[in-house]
């Protein structure tokens, strides 16, 4: 198991107005982020918010490719990002006990904080297909290149863990700056993490190690 410092890149915000950024998601041009009464569209070449969808956003958010998915208050609702229309709701695993919230082969994966454990569900039902245990709190959730990800916050302290995706086995870990909570997380499809920094009401993008690391 490797562990080292995580590499902070670039940080959004603080963002006027906005007391916690929980989870957050990018749609190929836009990082959304939750925050608790809304998600925000985030332009990341100038920092600038662009647009809010109305809807209560307490937890995590993740996006299908078309759709965003956002957990809050024990409920996963999908929504069109184009109208901001609310599709359909599903139960979350947790019953409002949920955290991190992420999209891969067709399915939802859900973490869950206390619990200390990542669900696969079924998008359509809400139903468990499986379920991983970790041996620290779950906060953020994200799958990139076959690699699962998630945060963590123990103890005061906040890393960004990758995972077995069969066993739940921590295989490495990034310890983030002091003071630099893990909300949310998500990937850009390449070398970058986007993490929501909860009451910090900021985003940090961290380098995501490469094998040769």
């Amino acid at each position: 198991m490797r562990r080292s410092a995580a590499e902070v890149i670039r940080e959004y915000g603080p963002f006027e107005g906005i007391g916690n950024v929980a989870g957050v998601t990018y749609d190929g041009t836009h990082l959304w982020f939750a925050t608790g009464d809304g998600l925000q569209a985030l332009d990341l070449s100038t920092g600038r918010r662009v647009r809010t969808i109305d809807v209560p956003a307490k937890a995590g958010t993740t996006f299908d490719g078309r759709y965003l998915y956002q957990m809050s208050g024990g409920e996963i609702r999908k929504i069109d990002p184009a109208t901001g229309e609310v599709l359909s709701t599903i139960p979350s695993p947790g019953v409002g006990g949920d955290s991190g919230l992420a999209w891969a082969d067709g399915t939802l994966w859900v973490g869950q904080y206390k619990a200390r454990a990542i669900h696969q569900i079924d998008p359509e039902t809400g139903a468990i297909l499986r379920t991983l245990e970790s041996n620290r709190f779950v906060t953020g959730v994200t799958w990139v290149d076959g690699e699962l990800w998630h945060g963590t916050i123990e103890d005061g302290a906040s890393e960004v863990c990758r995972v077995d995706p069969q066993t739940g086995e921590l295989l490495a870990s990034l310890a983030m700056p002091a003071g630099a909570v893990v909300s949310g997380l998500e990937s850009d499809g390449g070398g970058q993490l986007f993490c929501g920094g909860a009451t910090s009401c900021a985003v940090r993008v961290i380098r995501r190690p490469t094998s040769s690391d």
